[in-house]
C-alpha cells in the first residue's frame, strides 16, 4: 500500500483528466477508507499487538479501550487517541491517521504541546515518560487515564 506522500507525488504529474482517471484506476487499493474500529485493527494486526498490550501501554482504562476498539466510542479524546499511539508505537503518519479516523485535530508542530508528542512519537516513548516529558517543560500532562 502506498502512503500518502507517494500518492500526492504521483498526483503532482498528472496533465489531464485521462491521467487522473488512470491514476484512479491503478490505486483503488490505496483508496481504502476506514473507519476508527477497522484502522486499530488493522494497526493490531499490522503490528502483531493485542489489545490488551495497547492498554497496558496506552494506560488507558480497559473498558475505555474495549468500547473504543469495538466501534462503541466514536470520538474519543484527542489526548485518548495520543495514548493509543504512544501504546502502539506508532510513527507520526501512522498517529495523524488514527487522529483523522477519530475526528481530532492533527498534530501540529507549530503548537509547543504538539511538537512534544511529536517528539514523544519519534522516539517512542511511553505515555508516562511523555507526560514527564510535558510536565518538564511546563505543558499539561493529560495522557493515559
Amino acid at each position: 500500500m502506498k502512503d500518502t506522500e507517494q500518492l500526492e507525488n504521483e498526483i503532482s504529474k498528472l496533465n489531464n483528466a485521462d491521467d487522473v482517471k488512470e491514476f484512479i484506476n491503478n490505486n483503488q487499493e490505496n483508496f481504502h477508507e476506514f473507519t476508527l474500529e477497522t484502522y486499530l485493527k488493522y494497526l493490531l494486526e499490522t503490528k502483531h499487538l493485542t489489545k490488551l498490550q495497547v492498554i497496558e501501554k496506552s494506560e488507558l482504562e480497559q473498558i475505555y479501550v474495549y468500547h473504543i476498539f469495538a466501534g462503541r466510542k466514536k470520538h474519543p479524546s484527542r489526548e485518548k487517541v495520543i495514548s493509543l499511539a504512544l501504546g502502539m508505537s506508532l510513527d507520526l503518519d501512522e498517529t495523524q491517521r488514527l487522529l483523522y479516523y477519530a475526528g481530532a485535530e492533527r498534530l501540529y508542530a507549530r503548537n509547543p504541546w504538539d511538537s512534544i508528542i511529536m517528539f514523544a512519537l519519534e522516539n517512542h516513548l511511553s505515555v508516562n515518560d511523555t507526560n514527564e516529558l510535558l510536565s518538564n517543560l511546563s505543558e499539561p500532562a493529560t495522557l493515559g487515564s
